[in-house]
């Protein structure tokens, strides 16, 4: 088991995560926030959903999560369509148009990371990758104070939008 002072260590060094978060949040296309960015990363990744789970996967309420879905179906990046076991209820679908913005998301994030990493090896990425899927898993049982699974990275994801399109 490790040392009080590396556990000390190691959240003096995750909490200076937040700086690479605020660059990986200055890449995203001005018409879309990092909430909007978490909803087409979310549906790329579990696919369609209702707006209940996504809110769930959000971590955050229903009236936030409205509005974030409220201004990609503005733009034309899902469709909410009548859910067939419950016509009240809508699901979330990526349009074309929000696979688009996906891929130029994913694409923007992976420049971002070949130019801070670039003295990295490839083994460095891969160490630090299979760390940090560690370090979440490791914390996947855990909920915040408020019942709910913290929001996810919107770069955290296993799927591209050409997989989502097959």
């Amino acid at each position: 088991m490790a040392e009080q002072a590396q556990y000390e260590e190691l959240a003096r060094q995750l909490s200076a995560i937040g700086a690479v978060k605020r660059d990986m949040g200055r890449i995203l296309p001005s018409d879309c926030p990092a909430g909007s960015a978490a909803v087409l990363t979310l549906l790329g990744r579990h696919g369609d959903m209702r707006m209940s789970k996504l809110a769930e996967l959000l971590a955050v309420d229903m009236s936030v999560t409205s509005r974030h879905v409220a201004h990609v179906a503005a733009r034309g990046w899902i469709d909410r369509l009548p859910d067939p076991a419950d016509k009240r209820s809508r699901i979330l679908r990526l349009t074309p148009a929000g696979l688009d913005r996906l891929d130029d998301m994913y694409q923007r994030t992976t420049h971002l990371f070949a130019e801070r990493l670039s003295d990295w090896t490839d083994d460095e990425v891969g160490q630090l990758i299979r760390l940090m899927t560690r370090l979440r898993e490791s914390f996947g049982d855990c909920r915040t104070t408020s019942g709910r699974v913290p929001a996810p990275v919107v770069e955290e994801t296993t799927r591209t939008p050409a997989d989502t399109r097959k």
